[in-house]
């Protein structure tokens, strides 16, 4: 009897003294997942060139690493959901969330394709996991529209993670779908909460942002573990956050790399389920205070075995969508690629303008007589052969609809100059053209000045500034704030969905050729 007492007293002692040692905590982290369940294919399944992806084998990995260190937690950069494959969007992406239950995903930033249906729509998701949005707050009151951050007991220590998305989201989605909410900068609120953060004695604290940067690598493919020449938004966000956050895991440019700034950890792995970045926290157990942090980015290869719980959901959802999804559209007769040329324009990108011009030209109320497409919504290539529907519904997965409108020449200038000054990109972003659409520009000149005025012409016809053109682009350009110069449109008229048209499109046009990337012409 007083041996169990001794011993209970002992514990008791044990338990009320301060830990005193370090611990290694593994911040196991992902970022623009959009729904690919299944490996993707093409350059987006690929690292490198080492085929990489797919919800089967980012699970045996994560499960690897945390069998080299328990004292891990899954997290996300945003983008889990949005912009997502057949198989998941045809469901809601109710199967990513699944599948991210499976992975026991703990917590996430939102990202801006979190909100492409709504942000009343995601509230109503059902997830295991926790959305924060420090940055992202109701109109009417003021409060944010997840928790702003959330605190994880891990291996004995307290870690704190705020969560943001780009101030820009607005720039970027339509503007349905984040009407009633006020996106803030983002320094300052990451700042603020890990000031709230401290104050409640939590010294462990790590920033999930969806926003990013590039390396620029000099020759040779950039290193998975690289920052060379290092640009992008996520850069001068870094430099001003507090020195309570030293840790960083960021998304939105689908780019990998493993930065140093400013004294902060900043890493990103890539996008789509291809990589992990493992970060190890060196955490004082007396002061929950990280004393150092390092990371690796891995590749998810697909030479391992392939996680149970995943292929049970990947299976699923597979055979649930396969009659749509499998369903011939028409052929390609070479590959259609996203590439662009020195001058920003692709063949696929062509296409797809030459698709929607198709789809409107004859509108009531006004044909089309051009259409633009934003480079940025075209997310995958398509395979010279047999084209599906499945195929077909990745390069447009938004469920945009198309618009016309009508702007005045001096309007048409001011869209094309407002390519180079995108506030939502930070560089250039050039809009890809329909047939008979053509201008010059030199990408070194003053602001204003890049576009040649006497170059922009409709079928040979050259458009002065008060000369009035029916222009096709989608509601996401329309209503959105990218290029304010659309919303400036007149005489809207609502067409059919993009993704119909680039279906009609190969139905009436197969063997479709690759575009001739000859529209816009860079003289610089």
């Amino acid at each position: 009897m007083a041996r169990i007492l001794i011993r209970t007293i002992v514990l008791v002692v044990a338990l009320w003294l301060p830990q005193t040692g370090v611990v290694t905590v593994q911040i196991l982290a992902i970022n623009d997942f959009h729904g690919n369940l299944e490996p993707p294919s093409g350059s987006n399944g690929q690292i490198n060139r080492t085929p990489a992806g797919g919800a089967e084998y980012l699970a045996t990995h994560l499960t690897r690493a945390i069998a080299e260190n328990p004292n891990s937690i899954i997290v996300g950069a945003g983008d889990i959901i949005g912009a997502s494959p057949l198989a998941s969007s045809l469901f809601r992406d109710e199967p990513t969330l699944q599948a991210m239950t499976a992975l026991h995903l703990s917590v996430s930033s939102v990202g801006n394709h979190e909100f492409d249906e709504g942000f009343r729509d995601l509230l109503r998701l059902k997830r295991n996991f926790q959305y924060l949005s420090a940055n992202v707050v109701r109109t009417a009151t003021g409060a944010t529209l997840f928790p702003p951050t959330v605190v994880r007991r891990v291996g004995g220590v307290n870690v704190g993670f705020i969560g943001e998305t780009l101030k820009g989201t607005p720039d970027i989605v339509r503007a349905s779908s984040t009407r009633g909410l006020r996106f803030l900068d983002e320094v300052a609120t990451a700042n603020a909460y890990a000031l709230r953060l401290k104050r409640q004695g939590v010294h462990a604290i790590v920033l999930l942002i969806h926003e990013g940067g590039r390396q620029h690598p000099s020759g040779g493919p950039a290193d998975p573990n690289g920052c060379a020449d290092f640009t992008g938004a996520i850069v001068p966000i870094v430099e001003k956050l507090s020195v309570d956050i030293p840790v960083v895991v960021s998304g939105h440019t689908h780019d990998f790399y493993n930065c140093r700034i400013g004294g902060h950890l900043v890493t990103s792995a890539s996008s789509y389920g291809r990589m992990i970045t493992r970060i190890a926290l060196t955490i004082d157990r007396a002061t929950d205070r990280i004393t150092n942090a390092a990371a690796v980015n891995e590749i998810v290869t697909r030479a391992v075995a392939k996680g149970p719980a995943q292929t049970r959901i990947v299976e699923k959802y597979a055979a649930l969508s396969a009659t749509r999804a499998n369903a011939h559209v028409g052929v390609a007769a070479a590959d259609l690629v996203d590439e662009q040329n020195a001058a920003g324009e692709s063949s696929l990108g062509d296409i797809i303008a030459d698709a929607q011009l198709a789809a409107t030209s004859a509108a009531s109320g006004g044909g089309a007589e051009v259409a633009f497409m934003n480079s940025g919504g075209i997310r995958a290539d398509v395979p010279a052969g047999d084209v599906t529907y499945r195929q077909l519904y990745e390069v447009q997965p938004f469920g945009n609809v198309l618009n016309v409108v009508t702007l005045t020449g001096d309007m048409l200038k001011r869209l094309l100059e407002q390519q180079f000054d995108n506030p939502s990109a930070g560089e250039m972003n050039v809009l890809q053209v329909s047939n008979g659409f053509s201008y010059r520009y030199r990408s070194s000149a003053p602001p204003g000045q890049h576009v040649d005025p006497d170059s922009i012409a409709v079928n040979g016809r050259r458009i002065g500034p008060t000369d009035r053109v029916r222009v096709e682009a989608s509601n996401f350009l329309v209503d959105g704030g990218a290029y304010a110069a659309l919303r400036e449109g007149t005489g809207k008229v609502i067409g059919t969905p993009d993704l119909e048209a680039l279906v009609g499109y190969f139905k009436t046009h197969s063997p479709v050729a690759a575009g001739p990337q000859n529209r816009i012409i860079r003289i610089d």
